[in-house]
Order: structure tokens, then sequence, then C-alpha cells
């Protein structure tokens, strides 16, 4: 059974692509290859983070609907 990555493994997988792309030692097909690996990576990561700023939103939009009191109000 194939783990899956996470964002941060994700992420340093993007970055060193970058860095492979950067140099100058691969050939024409490695670096479309890399490219299309890049790609596939760059949507997932961009995904992952609409998912979470929509789920942060959320939370701050039902936090601003409690309402605080007073701990030690007396009945």
């Amino acid at each position: 059974m194939t783990k899956k990555k996470s964002f941060e493994e994700k992420l340093e997988r993007l970055e060193e692509i970058v860095s492979a792309l950067d140099g100058e030692t691969l050939n024409l097909d490695d670096s479309a290859q890399l490219f299309e690996e890049g790609l596939q990576l760059s949507k997932e990561l961009s995904g992952k983070l609409k998912e979470i700023k929509f789920k942060v939103e959320a939370l701050k939009a039902k936090g601003e609907e409690l309402t605080l009191e007073p701990f030690d109000k007396e009945d």
C-alpha cells in the first residue's frame, strides 16, 4: 500500500524539481517530465491551501457567533 505524501513532503519535492529545472544538466525529455510532475504537485498543493483557507474562514465565522460571558457570573 502506498503512503500518501504530506503537504510538506509534496512542497519539498516541488522545491527539488524547481532546483533541478534551474540547473543546466537535464535533457529536454527529463525537463518536460519534471515540469509535468511540478505542475501536478502545484495543483495539489494549491487545492489543499484553498481547502484549509475555507476551513479557517468557517471556524472564524463560527467563532464570531459565540458570545463570551464571565466565568464567575452569579446566577
